[in-house]
């Protein structure tokens, strides 16, 4: 049986920080274990590629919600990365850190050291910001030596032009980096691509640890459980590619960083977890910790579409022909839509001026998708914007369903469930149709499609946003970071499971709350400092605002 100091179980964003940092100095014998393939599925380099990869098996785990009254009986996919890279591998790539109320949130609740000056030289710590026209953002919020390229991708567009000009007309004025010292605002989106192809975690970090022979690296490897002795994790049972269970000991500990959905679900298949649902399924118990999966948030996105005119829209070069050219245009380092994330622009805003940072994100593309089918364009120009309400309330829960580590579990982050989050997502909607009837992007408006002119009551308003909202692919907080005498919590502040030892949980799963933003980043920064953590590293110091 192999012995290793340290195994990692997920090969996604947090835990391709991780392993590229554990293996710095050399001294630690690592192993990453990835459930799925190598990322070698050549749409995972084309940002555009999100269409072919977001729904394909072979590199995502197709997990859908629970059907749930508030949002019209329905099933929604939530689908996360299985590849090389996780997520980061198949999602839009944007960086967007949030706002600093969102992490001194988290330190308030229990969470010294996690506060936004203590966090933001970890975000600084991963990123290379670089742009062609030479900005790269105020020193004091950004870094330029990170293995992350983080860069504006040059696409001119009338229709995005239109978009921003009309959002600060509406008082969301351009902001050049919404990632500095305020969000509130219009601008294009940051974004991990370089030279338009996309540069995913596994690429920036964990690819090159592995290079460099300190990193044992084994895809299509999906761990079944985290073995214990005592209270303590010493090793790792796997299902290998051809079907074959295998076993690894830990010398110092395990790390698991699976991602939202599989994180929870690993340890309570391995004994962690609320004692009646363990047993229902036949696990024994090793801790009895009732939050691991509860928790789950989510962003909950409707979105409103247009008929556009006067201008040109993605729409009208997704023939053979014209979407030939685009894709020579990107084999050759031109400017091409598939070069570019789903979302091009952003606004960042607020359903009461009084409020003091923005509670809604507009993300806009000059293109627009056919109702029912995922990846597949209207035959018409057009335009769309996602409204979400950026720190929803509504709570739910990831629990396991079966004792056989295949078996789905039960997703259901609740969408909607809290009142307040239809209030704030009514009126960020109604501010959304209040914008496109601004000029000067009014002028270039043929007509609403989604909702349609007929949606005008609150009530239709909520009933549309039921009935045709859906994941912005942001889940997070499933093992929730606090202290252990919060019985809400799974992790402490260091990250270290409650109740056993050498166990990590170091993913986006380990968010209190969600911030007010794509999680992508904030997935990055926690495999940053959780890696500071690990080793018995200091923190780096805080940062002077």
């Amino acid at each position: 049986m192999d012995t290793f100091d340290t195994i990692i179980v997920g090969a996604g964003s947090a835990a391709s920080v991780v392993a590229a940092r554990l293996a710095e100095d050399g001294k630690r014998s690592l192993c990453v274990l990835e459930a799925g393939p190598p990322d070698t599925n050549p749409y995972i380099r084309i940002p555009a590629g999100f269409m072919k990869t977001l729904f394909d098996p072979s590199v995502t785990w197709q997990f859908k919600t629970e059907a749930s009254e508030h949002i019209a009986g329905r099933q929604l996919p939530l689908v996360q990365g299985r590849t090389l890279g996780g997520s980061s591998a198949v999602n839009g790539g944007l960086i967007v850190r949030g706002q600093p109320i969102d992490f001194d949130t988290w330190a308030e609740r229990g969470n010294p050291g996690w506060g936004y000056a203590d966090v933001l030289p970890y975000f600084k710590r991963f990123e290379n910001r670089m742009d062609g026209n030479g900005y790269k953002g105020d020193e004091g919020y950004r870094g330029c030596e990170g293995a992350l390229p983080v860069t504006i991708q040059p696409f001119p567009d009338e229709l995005c032009e239109a978009f921003m000009d009309t959002a600060a007309a509406c008082g969301m004025p351009r902001n050049p980096d919404y990632n500095g010292r305020v969000q509130l605002g219009t601008g294009r989106y940051q974004t991990a691509i370089l030279d338009g192809k996309r540069v995913s975690a596994a690429k920036a970090f964990l690819k090159p640890a592995v290079a460099r022979g300190k990193v044992d690296l084994r895809t299509n490897a999906q761990v079944t459980r985290i073995r214990f002795e005592g209270k303590r994790a010493v090793g790792v049972d796997y299902i290998d590619a051809g079907g074959q269970t295998r076993s690894l000991n830990a010398r110092n500990g395990v790390v698991v960083s699976a991602g939202v959905i599989n994180s929870p679900k690993l340890l309570q298949l391995s004994g962690i977890g609320p004692a009646s649902l363990l047993q229902q399924h036949g696990i024994a118990v090793v801790h009895d910790l009732p939050a691991v999966g509860e928790g789950l948030r989510d962003h909950y996105s409707p979105r409103v579409v247009f008929r556009a005119k006067g201008a040109d829209s993605i729409n009208n070069h997704m023939g053979a022909f014209k979407l030939g050219i685009q894709f020579l245009k990107w084999l050759t380092g031109q400017p091409s839509f598939l070069g570019l994330s789903p979302g091009i622009c952003h606004a960042f805003g607020k359903t009461d001026p009084s409020l003091p940072v923005p509670d809604f994100t507009f993300i806009f593309a000059p293109a627009s998708w056919k109702l029912g089918a995922v990846g597949v364009m209207d035959d018409f120009p057009g335009m769309t914007c996602g409204v979400w309400r950026q720190r929803p309330e509504s709570t739910g829960y990831v629990r396991i369903t079966s004792n056989d580590a295949r078996a789905m579990p039960l997703v259901n982050p609740m969408y909607m469930s809290h009142a307040e989050d239809r209030r704030i997502l009514i009126a960020a909607l109604k501010i959304a149709r209040k914008l496109f009837a601004t000029q000067p992007i009014a002028r270039y408006v043929e007509m609403e499609t989604l909702p349609g002119p007929q949606v005008q009551s609150d009530d239709e308003w909520l009933d549309f946003a039921r009935r045709f909202g859906g994941t912005s692919y942001h889940p997070v907080g499933s093992c929730r970071m606090g202290q252990a005498s919060d019985p809400f919590t799974v992790v402490g502040p260091d990250l270290k499971v409650h109740g056993v030892e050498g166990l990590h949980v170091v993913d986006s799963s380990v968010m209190p709350t969600i911030p007010s933003a794509n999680t992508y980043a904030a997935s990055l920064m926690i495999g940053e400092k959780g890696s500071d953590l690990i080793l018995g590293k200091p923190p780096l110091p805080r940062a002077q605002l």
